[in-house]
Parts: structure tokens; C-alpha cells; sequence
């Protein structure tokens, strides 16, 4: 049996690990779309570095884009097996690849209209509504912790990885020639102090473990301060300067966070008199499909929910759904709050936003997240005077500020606890992906200190043998 690694290798997106089995069958863990590597990330999309055809089962950890968002050009390109996952991933991924086409159509469209004026070749995006459609046939529910035998000789299992609604840590028991491997993929782990979700749950010993990284290498801010950070960001931009406070965000996980804090600092009757527009039909979606899975709450909201029915919702929250609506917040003289995907700000309406209130001092762009270095976000946050949007120059003026406390992933504490109930000695090999080469660097050297002695750092399309 070997694994070959195609995606989240030495990078946090485009997850994509291929197992293949003595007898040739072959798992590929997630189908993650490629984000924020600038020129490369067209190319990146567009080769597997493997042939779909060849691929027999997918087992997806969670919706999030960068791990599901290229499964419908996987069954373009020839794949018929099952892709397994939770009920609510089910759930989640197609309203996620339904936006992920429309995004793509919507961006090629606006893209090509500029190329035609000068005369270049027209693009075509990843993938279409039609081709996110064919795809939804083939995935199968698999609720967590209930073993199920996903092809002779392999056992899957399922626990909450506390990240995202549905997020799963993926647990393989493999038998071949009478001789059982125990793999057990991390997904993306959430928090062990997440503000709406449970904790990722502990798990069997396994044989070789793939561990995402991406905070592997920092400890979070105190989550106490989310709520003072927020509020600080509101009141210098909004009612100070009198602007816009423009924050990019992932429709899934991330914007519900901001909403449960933004109920949170209304029911102490802190939260500044504004409109806050989430601008952004998915995160609408999102929030109701999370509001319909209480039993994946933790204790902290189930307690509030006692006496805030919605901890979702407060007074001055619109959700933008028309993209006339969209459109006309770009002219709204009034100080307001705009949330909108994507967190990167590599795609969708908060690249617009962002391109029309670039130029303002008075706004500010809040990340409230991990950006690639490549990405929109990520240029940004480094301080670039300068940036591209749509092959148009825009002048930084407006102040960029990151909130670090409102992840939904794990910080190097967090992925430690995750492995407490492991004994080090019994891990065959630990793979560290969905992490930058020095985060990686940093954090593996921790994990040797724990007692994981045999720590790898995959490289694009390298192979092992398990």
C-alpha cells in the first residue's frame, strides 16, 4: 500500500492525499480546490497529477472548499465511486460546489469581458452549476463513530473534528494479506475552546497519521478578546471615522462565528447602533443549515439558546442576497459593517467590496483568518501599497487590520491535544500537511519532543510506502 500526496502539500489548500492498495484499489482523501497561489493556481486546478478515472472511493473530511471544491471536475473528468462523508458535509458541499460554480461563472464572465476588449484568448472556469449537479448522486452519508465498510478489507470511521459543521477525522482500517493498517486522517481540527461547535473527539491508536498544521507553529489570541477586538475594530472605523468596516470572510464556520459574537455584545447591550449586512447567499445558507444541527453545538450556546432562541441574529443584520442589493452597498455613503466571502478575499462579492472601498481612509479591511501569502488577503497583510484586482491597480488606503482569535483551527495546543491519545511509540510515521514548509519545520519539532520520532513534510506528488 503507498500514499501519494497532490494537494495541502507544504501549502492549506487543494487537500488531496491518494491511497492506493496492493490489489490497486484507490481511496483519495478530500478533492480540495487550489486557493490564493496567484498565476499557478489555474494550473494547479487543472491537473490532478493522477487520473480521475483511476480514483474507486473519495472520503471527504468536511465541505470547506480547499477540500471538496474540485469534486465535480474529479466526475467531469471520469469518476463514478462513492464519496463518503457526514450527514451534514452532505448537506453542506452541495450548497458549497452550487456557489463555487456560480462564483466561477460569474468571475470567468467578468474576467472575459475585459480580455474580449483586448483581444485575449477567452477562459472557461473549472466547472459549471450542471457539472456540481452530476456529481451529488454519489456521496453517502456516514454518521460518526458508526464503523462501515466502504470496500472488502476497508473500514471507515468517522469522529467530529470540531472545525466546521459536519467536519470529520477520517479513520481507515485497511487488512490486506491478513496484515491491518490503521490510518487516521486529521481533516481541518478545530478548537478545544470553539465558540459554537464540540470538540474534536479522541480516536484509535493508528499506525500513520495526516495531520493538518496550519497553525502549528502559534497559540491564538484569547478567545475573551474576540468580542473587545470586534467592538474596537467597529467603533474606530464606523462610528470614529465614519466608514466601512469590510470583513472577508468564509461563509462557512467563520461568518457564523462573527454573528454568534456580534448576539453576544447585543445582549450585553454593547453593540454599536449600525446596519452589518452579510452580503452573501451562501452564508445564508450556512447559517440556517447550522441552525437546523443543534446537537453539534457545544454546551456554552446550548446554554444560551435557554434564553436567545437565535444566537445567530440581531438587530441591524441583513443578509444581501440580490446582487443589485450587492451592488448598491458600494455606493452607501453610511458607516456599516460588511461581511463577506471569501476569507482570503480571493473570490466572490468581497473582492468587489473591496475593490470599490480600497481607496477610502476611512475603511478598513479586518482578515479574520489564515490568508495564503499569494492571495488578495494575503498581499494585504504583508503591507502592499499597491494591489490587483481584477487586472486593475488599486492604492491601499484604507487600514488593514487581523483578528488571530476567531479561527476554526487548531493552534499547536490544540493539534497536541488531538494526538494525547496516541502513544508516539506506535505511530509508524506522522504526515504533516495543510501547512506552510515553516510552520511545518517549527511544529515538527515539537512533535519530536512529544515522542513522535518519524515526522514527514510530503512534497507535491511524492509517494510513500505504508
Amino acid at each position: 500500500m503507498n500514499i501519494t500526496f497532490h494537494g495541502a502539500a507544504q501549502c492549506v489548500t487543494g487537500s488531496k492525499h491518494l491511497i492506493t492498495l496492493n490489489n490497486g484499489l484507490t481511496i483519495l482523501l478530500d478533492c480540495g480546490l487550489f486557493q490564493g497561489h496567484g498565476a499557478d493556481t489555474e494550473n494547479l486546478n487543472r491537473s490532478f497529477g493522477f487520473n480521475p478515472i483511476d480514483v474507486d472511493i473519495l472520503v471527504l473530511s468536511h465541505a470547506h472548499i480547499d477540500h471538496s471544491g474540485l469534486i465535480p471536475r474529479l466526475v467531469k473528468e471520469g469518476f463514478e465511486g462513492k464519496i463518503y462523508c457526514t450527514p451534514a458535509t452532505v448537506d453542506l458541499t452541495k450548497i458549497l460546489l452550487r456557489d463555487s460554480a456560480h462564483i466561477q461563472e460569474m468571475d470567468v464572465k467578468f474576467i472575459n469581458k475585459r480580455r474580449a476588449r483586448q483581444h485575449k484568448r477567452l477562459i472557461k472556469p473549472l466547472y459549471i452549476g450542471k457539472d456540481a449537479e452530476n456529481c451529488f448522486g454519489l456521496f453517502q452519508a456516514v454518521e460518526y463513530n458508526t464503523p462501515f465498510i466502504i470496500a472488502p478489507g476497508v473500514e471507515l470511521t468517522f469522529t467530529d473534528a470540531g472545525h466546521i459543521i459536519g467536519s470529520a477525522a477520517v479513520h481507515l482500517k485497511i487488512t490486506e494479506n491478513q496484515n491491518t493498517i490503521h490510518l487516521t486522517f486529521s481533516g481541518d481540527l478545530g478548537r478545544y475552546s470553539s465558540e459554537i461547535l464540540r470538540s474534536p473527539q479522541i480516536f484509535p491508536q493508528a499506525d500513520y497519521i495526516l495531520l493538518e498544521s496550519t497553525y502549528g507553529n502559534r497559540l491564538h489570541e484569547d478567545q475573551i478578546n474576540t468580542e473587545k477586538e470586534l467592538l474596537r475594530h467597529i467603533t474606530e472605523t464606523c462610528i470614529e471615522k465614519g466608514g466601512k468596516l469590510i470583513i472577508p470572510s468564509f461563509s462557512v464556520g467563520r461568518t457564523q462565528e462573527i454573528l454568534y459574537t456580534l448576539n453576544n455584545l447585543e445582549l450585553v447591550g454593547k453593540l454599536p447602533e449600525l446596519d452589518y449586512f452579510v452580503d452573501s447567499p451562501l452564508s445564508e445558507q450556512a447559517t440556517l443549515l447550522l441552525k437546523s444541527f443543534p446537537d453539534y453545538y457545544n454546551e456554552t450556546v446550548a446554554n444560551t439558546m435557554k434564553y436567545d432562541k437565535d444566537p445567530f441574529d440581531f438587530k441591524g443584520l441583513h443578509f444581501i442576497e440580490d446582487v443589485e442589493e450587492s451592488k448598491a452597498l458600494n455606493q452607501r455613503k453610511e458607516p456599516c459593517v460588511i461581511i463577506s466571502a471569501s476569507g482570503m478575499a480571493e473570490a466572490g462579492r468581497v473582492k468587489h467590496h473591496i475593490k470599490n472601498n480600497i481607496e477610502d481612509a476611512r475603511n478598513r479591511i479586518l482578515m479574520v483568518g489564515y490568508c495564503e501569502p499569494q492571495s488578495l488577503g494575503g498581499r494585504l497583510l504583508a503591507g502592499t501599497d499597491l494591489v490587483h484586482i481584477f487586472g486593475e491597480g488599486f492604492i491601499v488606503k484604507a487600514s488593514v487590520a487581523k483578528i488571530d482569535s476567531l479561527s476554526a483551527h487548531g493552534d499547536y495546543n490544540d493539534l497536541i491535544h488531538f494526538l494525547a491519545c496516541q502513544d508516539p511509540g506506535k505511530v509508524k510515521k506522522l504526515f504533516l500537511v495543510h501547512g506552510d514548509p515553516a510552520t511545518m519545520i517549527e511544529f515538527s519539532a515539537r512533535l519530536k519532543e512529544k515522542g513522535f520520532a518519524n515526522v514527514e513534510m510530503p512534497r507535491m506528488h511524492q509517494n510513500y510506502s505504508l
